[in-house]
């Protein structure tokens, strides 16, 4: 993972800086050589556990998207500078496809009309 990633989340750790709204629980089983690497994570930065969860996991997910290969397929979807941009046959798109409706299932269940 980039040396970026880990040092915004230090600093947010450091900051304090804790989002809450829109958190959902979760259950999960970890390695405990893992969750003893997460108490001390949280007591050296003072931070509960459960804020420091949801840090890591949001700074994973940035960088596992970010990392999410560029396959490119047959199909010219547009034009750029005079060279032909490929459709994505990668992961991504059908990751974001599986987000959009994942969003819109969460809309509807919560009454939502913003989406």
């Amino acid at each position: 993972m980039s040396d970026d990633y880990f040092s915004t989340l230090l600093q947010n750790l450091e900051d304090n800086a804790k989002h809450r709204s829109g958190r959902e629980s979760f259950t999960t089983q970890i390695d405990h050589e893992d969750l003893i690497r997460l108490k001390a994570l949280a007591e050296v930065y003072d931070i509960d556990i459960q804020d420091l969860c949801a840090a890591l996991f949001h700074t994973m997910l940035q960088e596992l998207e970010a990392r999410m290969p560029y396959r490119p397929g047959t199909e010219i979807i547009r034009m750029e500078d005079g060279d032909p941009v490929y459709e994505d046959v990668g992961p991504m798109p059908r990751y974001l496809s599986i987000i959009r409706r994942l969003e819109a299932e969460s809309s509807q269940a919560n009454g939502d009309t913003k989406h």
